[in-house]
This record gives structure tokens, C-alpha cells and sequence, in this order.
């Protein structure tokens, strides 16, 4: 098993912002966000990178481990 316990913290934080990125989207499409424009674009603007960067943090302490 590769599954560390800190590579499953940043896959549970990819999936966590990945799902906040889709619900950014479909709160900016339909027009009237709960939050506001502008905070669901800044959670909007900050989810994208740490999705991306904690899905490759993840896949890279599972390498590591793979022995």
C-alpha cells in the first residue's frame, strides 16, 4: 500500500478544493452567488492552485514510498 497518511491529507485536500471549484463555477453561472461575487471568485482564485498542488504533493510522497 503507498497510501501514507500525509499523502492521504493532501489527496483529501485536492478532492476537498476540487469540489469547492466546481461549486465556485456553478455559483458564478448562475448568477447569484450565496456568498458574492467577489468571494466566490477569490475562493474560486484560490482553490485552482492548491487542488493542483496537493493532487502533485500527494503523488509525490506516494512515489516515494513505493519500496
Amino acid at each position: 500500500m503507498y497510501l501514507t497518511p500525509k499523502s492521504g491529507l493532501f489527496l483529501a485536500i485536492s478532492c476537498i478544493t476540487a469540489i469547492a471549484v466546481v461549486g465556485s463555477v456553478f455559483e458564478i453561472t448562475s448568477g447569484e452567488p450565496n456568498f458574492g461575487m467577489q468571494t466566490t471568485y477569490i475562493i474560486l482564485a484560490l482553490s485552482i492552485p492548491l487542488t493542483v498542488l496537493s493532487f502533485f504533493a500527494a503523488v509525490r510522497d506516494a512515489k516515494a514510498n513505493m519500496k
